[in-house]
């Protein structure tokens, strides 16, 4: 059993959600995002729902490198190591290229992609240090093509990280690191929470516990809820380009 967890993001969202469905299963957590207040409130609520889970949190904004590898060590100190640690943290700004949107299509790519890799370098040091960790990469079912409009950046960052985490599991085959990347499909949280009309749209709960029933089997990847977006992954990636908008 995987005791300790680290998430990253766990200030609202998916993450948040996912700390109080694992904090039910007994874990202890680890918890970043950059508002620490809410952090200390989600502390508060998951110790007094169970008793025995210990939670250690920090703020940390993960586009600051240097900080991620900082609060990732100081983490694993306080818990006495880390046994799984979820790369949750992400953005989802964007606007079609070549609109003047420049600067959230990389604001994007930034925290999406090159914080994760940083996220996932710090991971990996630990984990190679202990012999044995679960790297959690949270990708999106957007990462099985390229996507029109606002979702172009996103898609391909999401993309990255899939490949990243591919990369690191082709690298640890062997070994006792297991690598797992999530690929949720419409699950409402607050990136997502003034969209109305998304098309098989789960609310938070049912969907993050999809997610941490995934998580927990450590298979290389799963697509959650696996019904509909297992089949609907291969659909997107063989259908025409054309068609594939219509998943948006």
């Amino acid at each position: 059993m995987r005791k300790r967890i680290l998430i990253t993001g766990a200030s609202a969202g998916l993450g948040e959600e996912m700390a109080r469905q694992f904090g039910a299963l007994d874990r202890d957590l680890a918890l970043c995002a950059r508002r620490l207040p809410r952090l200390e409130e989600l502390r508060e609520e998951v110790t007094a729902a169970h008793p025995g889970v210990t939670v250690a949190v920090r703020a940390l904004d993960v586009t600051d490198h240097d900080a991620v590898f900082r609060v990732f060590g100081e983490l694993r100190d306080e818990l006495g190591g880390l046994d799984r640690i979820v790369v949750n943290a992400g953005l989802g700004k964007g606007q079609p290229l070549g609109t003047g949107y420049f600067a959230a299509n990389r604001q994007t790519a930034e925290v999406n992609f090159v914080a994760a890799l940083a996220q996932c370098e710090a991971a990996m040091e630990i984990f190679r240090e202990q012999g044995a960790g679960h790297l959690v990469v949270i990708s999106s079912m957007s990462a099985m093509r390229g996507m029109p409009r606002n979702l172009t950046t996103y898609a391909a960052t999401k993309a990255g990280v899939a490949a990243l985490a591919e990369g690191i599991r082709a690298d640890t085959l062997g070994t006792d690191i297991r690598v797992t990347t999530i690929f949720p499909g419409y699950i409402r949280s607050e990136m997502n929470a003034r969209v109305r009309k998304t098309p098989l749209l789960v609310d938070t709960k049912p969907g993050v516990r999809s997610m941490v029933r995934a998580i927990e089997r450590e298979r290389p990847h799963a697509c959650t809820p696996a019904w509909p977006w297992t089949p609907l992954s291969f659909a997107m990636r063989h259908l025409p380009l054309r068609w594939v908008g219509k998943f948006v």
